[in-house]
């Protein structure tokens, strides 16, 4: 079957899921088209090459300090999506012309599912932020955060109307309150499958906002031996300052560093929080403000006992944290969870249909 498949670029995390599907799909014996945007791009064609990677515009989130900054992220994509519609419009005639696809999965992509409804395919949704719309969020993770859930769930409602069905990856299980929705762990990339958690005495502490003396001061004050990714991005050799271990990013390191530390730091990002929960790691979120998908994560995340949520990261917090490791470790003690199996098995169904003509 030949398969357009489509990848929003904010953010990596869309690019390393839509890497495990696509190797599936590859390996089951579909043609497949990708068609993605921004750092996706480069990441895609590494694995699958040049000529299966279509560029295209795709949004963007404007943050500065850790906190989403609505009105530069509005004029940024009005802006450049007037200067790319025209090509945008010849890159999908010439993708008729050469692919002809007879289905569509995106990724949060709206091109290709616009390209879908308007040549009447089969679409599918594989993602994680449609739980925020197609599932029903308790009270006490919206609290305080009603006005940022309200714009983010209009945003996602409209981002892929009616699409045939909507898989949605999630280490949380909130009722579904819309048909065509399914509900699968998360998927995940072979290294971290591969990865055997150990329990180590370190912190692996992934920030990418450089320049953060409080945190630094705070880490500092653990005694405890921290991994630092993210906060001096242009190292190349590791720098070391007492406990603290700043590390030039290497993904092979990087995964050793989180199957065996004691525990994790980090921002909202369902990738990372995904790994964590399935190698066992109790995880203190810190969302950026106003990333409501990230700061729904960060709060299920306390909510099932898996770690701890934060608005900012200083001593208190931290020890807090510490303090409560034991307790997030039995917690995830219980989880089990096969994610790719389940979604490679729901999607080859729903494509089977597609390719017998049953939507």
């Amino acid at each position: 079957m030949r398969i357009l498949y489509g990848v929003v670029g904010e953010g990596m995390g869309h690019a390393i899921r839509s890497r495990v599907v696509l190797d599936h799909l590859v390996s089951e014996g579909h043609q497949v088209h990708i068609v993605a945007s921004q750092r996706a791009v480069d990441f895609l064609r590494r694995h699958f090459g040049e000529d299966s990677v279509s560029r295209i515009h795709g949004l963007h989130i404007v943050t500065e300090e850790n906190r989403v900054r609505r009105g530069k992220t509005l004029w940024e994509n009005v802006r450049d999506g007037a200067e790319a519609l025209p090509g945008q419009i010849k890159a999908y005639f010439e993708l008729i012309e050469r692919f002809e696809p007879e289905a569509v999965v995106s990724d949060f992509e709206s091109w290709t599912y616009l390209f879908g409804k308007a040549h009447r395919l089969p679409v599918f949704s594989v993602d994680n932020m449609q739980i925020i719309n197609r599932c029903e969020i308790p009270e006490p993770v919206i609290d305080g955060y009603r006005d940022e859930y309200e714009i983010t769930k209009a945003f996602i409602k409209g981002k892929l109307p009616r699409a045939d069905h909507y898989f949605i990856t999630t280490f949380f299980r909130p009722p579904v309150r819309k048909e065509r929705t399914t509900l699968v762990p998360p998927i995940l990339r072979p290294e971290i499958l591969a990865a055997r958690a150990t329990e180590g005495e370190h912190l692996l502490v992934y920030q990418t906002a450089e320049g953060n003396e409080e945190l630094v001061e705070a880490l500092a004050q653990t005694g405890i031996e921290c991994r630092i990714y993210g906060m001096r991005r242009s190292i190349t050799e590791e720098e070391r300052e007492g406990n603290l271990r700043y590390r030039p990013f290497s993904e092979t390191v990087f995964i050793d560093d989180l199957a065996s530390a004691r525990a994790v730091i980090t921002g909202g990002g369902f990738t990372l929080i995904g790994e964590c929960v399935y190698l066992h790691k109790p995880t203190l979120s810190v969302p950026i403000t106003g990333h409501f998908e990230q700061i729904l994560n960060g709060r299920y995340l306390a909510h099932e006992g898996y770690g701890h949520f934060a608005t900012a990261l200083d001593g208190p917090c931290i020890h807090a944290f510490l303090e409560a490791v034991p307790q997030c470790a039995q917690a995830l003690a219980k989880v089990e969870q096969r994610g790719n199996e389940e979604l490679f098995g729901a999607l080859d169904e729903h494509l089977d249909r597609a390719a017998a003509g049953l939507y």
